[in-house]
């Protein structure tokens, strides 16, 4: 680590050096990841060492070439959604809103599909990953929300429809195999083709124009803060080593290790639901809670 202390005795101490590494960077670009949303519900990938919890992800291509893949995937989508699509932006959402409408951080890219910076009130967010609230057809490009597909799903497959299971990171849940058995999976009501959500699936990359967006506003910025990331993925690590290689500051406010341990000005290892609002407070913002 490249400067200051990462250890702290409350959270408003980690507060207070938050708030002065944005005063003095103002328009730093904030990556966020799963951590962020845990304390709205959403569990997140991997425990404090950065190790993914649970099973492999579904990776694109094979989502995209086998129907079985497709039928699992949307059996644990329609049991997991009712967790996700009633989630709602928690304190540390609101203070990253607050902060951005006030001048005090540059723009949001997020890592999370959740959709939640948006609902909070932030307004310059690119969600690098997508958004799991939108459907794409594969077949004639026709989008739909996810809300409305679940109508279908449930249509469909009546049986899962009161199923209670154990909610996953990507919005779908822990069930039973034998329950994928005669699924039906959701079609296009335009053509019958195959729908995916429009999502950055594991084996797929970021669309070109949002790589190039995202690489725009970390050269527009003059640091960089992470806030509930273990940059595990490339993705996400690449703009540590962008800001490293540019002279730019790093910050990472996560519980746990980070793969960027090494680049860090400064690491807090404190709840970014706790924190955020105090530097939003210090910072003169008041959060709307």
């Amino acid at each position: 680590m490249n400067g200051e202390l990462s250890a702290y005795n409350s959270e408003h101490d980690a507060a207070r050096h938050l708030a002065a590494f944005l005063e003095r960077y103002p328009r730093a670009l904030v990556l966020t990841g799963a951590g962020l949303s845990t304390a709205s519900g959403i569990p997140d990938y991997r425990d404090r060492d950065g190790v993914r919890r649970g099973r492999l992800p579904i990776q694109g291509p094979e989502f995209r070439r086998d129907p079985a893949i497709q039928r699992r995937y949307w059996a644990r989508s329609m049991v997991g959604w009712p967790v996700l699509s009633g989630a709602t932006p928690n304190h540390g959402h609101r203070a990253l809103a607050a902060l951005e409408a006030n001048g005090r951080i540059g723009t949001i890219l997020t890592q999370n599909v959740d959709g939640l910076h948006t609902q909070a009130g932030s307004r310059s967010v690119l969600e690098l990953h997508g958004n799991i609230h939108h459907v794409a057809c594969l077949g004639c490009g026709a989008s739909f929300t996810r809300a409305a597909l679940q109508v279908q799903l449930e249509t469909a497959n009546p049986a899962l429809r009161d199923v209670l299971a154990q909610p996953l990171p990507d919005g779908d849940a822990e069930i039973d195999p034998d329950a994928v058995t005669g699924f039906t999976a959701p079609a296009c009501t335009h053509c019958g083709g195959t729908l995916m959500p429009d999502v950055v699936f594991f084996g797929d990359n970021v669309p070109p124009a949002r790589t190039a967006e995202a690489l725009a506003r970390m050269e527009a910025a003059d640091a960089l803060l992470v806030v509930g990331s273990s940059l595990m993925v490339y993705s996400g690590f690449r703009f540590c080593r962008l800001a490293e290689a540019a002279g730019k500051p790093i910050a990472a406010l996560n519980l746990g290790r980070t793969r960027a341990d090494d680049m860090l000005t400064l690491k807090l290892e404190a709840s970014s639901e706790q924190v955020l609002p105090l530097v939003a407070e210090l910072l003169g913002n008041r959060v709307l809670i």
